[in-house]
């Protein structure tokens, strides 16, 4: 029978957060860890899962006809068997390195990992843009959450060595080399997991940056100016802030990268750190403590990671400082790919 092996990446943003659903800026990386997943054609009409992260769950469906209302991981499987219109009874073994909540994106790694083998069995190709929007659809109508395009277009589009400017108004994504000059970047677990369900703030975020749209006129928040946001109440006033501030930080990092400028990029995470903190409010005690236990500990920068309300912190250490014992350094790597 015909067998499949597809990997999709997780991700780590160096800076642009909350940025993607609001047409504007970000700037992350493919990472060494993700989701691996096998597919093998089977006998029948029937698709049978298996998560091995999750002690062996599994799940059973009709291929012709993936049904709703499951919970945990099983939307996602069920989600991309529907959109991508998978003909083929399959069964699936499903694999990851990522931490589920870790801010990592595994949720964008299992689905670009599912398509990719899915596609496979069927011999069949989607270009990679529009590969991204299926799965993003899958997060938004199966999962639940009203995600953006970042992490799957990461997921599908990085390079090894690079991160990847995605500007999110036109969809145009380019390269950048991620030179670190011996500096190191880490995530560090803060210990509070989040998960992007409409229980959790981010739903909410994105609900508050599309009034401020509506208000203001505009069809992403990216197109007002600090003087139109102004005449909004708050919170709003303080949502737009941050994603206007955050995307001119996106191309100063660029800019900095270029200049071989890593104590700059440092500050420029401090500063979306605190605008994340502050004008979208995204943080949590812990975060807060695991930023400032970095920054004690010689980090030139340290930012929250992925939707917030917990996850992983982002840090920039300089050459030689020695690293916290829970650091995890992460590198750029290449996309989502067969094996």
């Amino acid at each position: 029978m015909t067998r499949i092996t597809a990997f999709g990446p997780g991700r780590v943003n160096l800076i642009g957060e909350h940025t993607d659903y609001n047409g504007g800026l970000a700037l992350p990386f493919a990472i060494a860890e993700g989701v691996t997943v096998v597919a093998e054609a089977a006998e029948g009409d029937e698709v049978t899962a298996v998560a091995h992260d999750f002690d062996g769950e599994t799940d059973t469906f009709p291929v012709a006809d993936p049904p709703r209302g499951a919970d945990g991981w099983r939307p996602f499987v069920r989600g991309i068997v529907a959109e991508l219109e998978i003909a083929t009874a399959a069964r699936l073994e499903i694999r990851g390195d990522l931490a589920q909540g870790s801010g990592l994106s595994s949720s964008a790694a299992l689905e670009v990992a599912l398509a990719l083998a899915l596609l496979g069995l069927e011999d069949r190709e989607i270009p990679r843009d529009e590969l991204a929007r299926l799965c993003s659809r899958v997060e938004n109508n199966w999962v639940g959450a009203q995600t953006g395009l970042l992490d799957q277009t990461a997921s599908l589009l990085a390079t090894d060595g690079h991160a990847l400017r995605i500007d999110f108004a036109t969809m145009e994504t380019t390269s950048v080399p991620l030179d670190l000059k011996d500096h190191v970047l880490v995530t560090v677990d803060s210990g509070d997991h989040h998960s992007l369900s409409a229980a959790n703030g981010y739903n909410e975020r994105r609900a508050e940056c599309d009034e401020a749209a509506e208000r203001l006129g505009v069809a992403t928040i990216s197109e007002a100016t600090e003087e139109q946001a102004a005449a909004l109440p708050e919170p709003l006033r303080r949502r737009v802030r941050h994603v206007l501030t955050e995307n001119a930080r996106v191309d100063a990092t660029v800019a900095a990268l270029a200049a071989g400028d890593l104590p700059q990029v440092g500050r420029l995470l401090n500063d979306s750190h605190r605008s994340l903190r502050d004008d979208y409010e995204a943080s949590t005690d812990r975060v807060e403590q695991t930023v400032k236990r970095l920054k004690d500990a010689g980090a030139l920068g340290a930012r929250m990671v992925g939707g917030g309300f917990g996850g992983h912190v982002l840090a920039l250490f300089p050459p030689g400082a020695p690293l916290p014992d829970d650091a995890h350094e992460v590198r750029p790597g290449p996309g989502a790919r067969l094996l």
